[in-house]
């Protein structure tokens, strides 16, 4: 799968104010200046916590997943989205928009230094 930025700004859009930015070989999508979710070349991955991800795993959608520097495999809070969500554009903004509300909560624990 190749990122083709058109269609991802596309099936973002419902969500309003979306930008998405080249990051580590893949994309980032963020909304007010947090990020949300992530594409990389084998799909589409959104932002969540213990509240969020029982939904991901209900759907049988794993983790995003990546090989760290010492051949390990390292796990970030991004989870990928049902396949059915590509052609199912409110529901994909509602899970959007909890991921955004995630990356909210998370950005609120940060100490104040820290926080976009």
């Amino acid at each position: 799968m190749t990122a083709d930025l058109e269609y991802l700004a596309e099936l973002f859009e419902p969500v309003g104010g979306v930008r998405i930015r080249r990051m580590f070989g893949g994309l980032g999508f963020f909304r007010d200046g947090l990020m949300f979710g992530i594409w990389q070349s084998d799909g589409i991955f959104l932002k969540a916590d213990d509240e969020t991800r029982p939904a991901f795993e209900a759907e049988g959608c794993g983790p995003f997943v990546y090989g760290s520097k010492n051949g390990g495999k390292t796990s970030l809070n991004y989870y990928r989205i049902p396949e059915r969500l590509l052609d199912d554009t409110d529901e994909l903004r509602d899970w959007a928009l909890a991921a955004i509300d995630v990356a909210i909560r998370a950005n609120a624990k940060k100490p104040v230094k820290q926080r976009k």
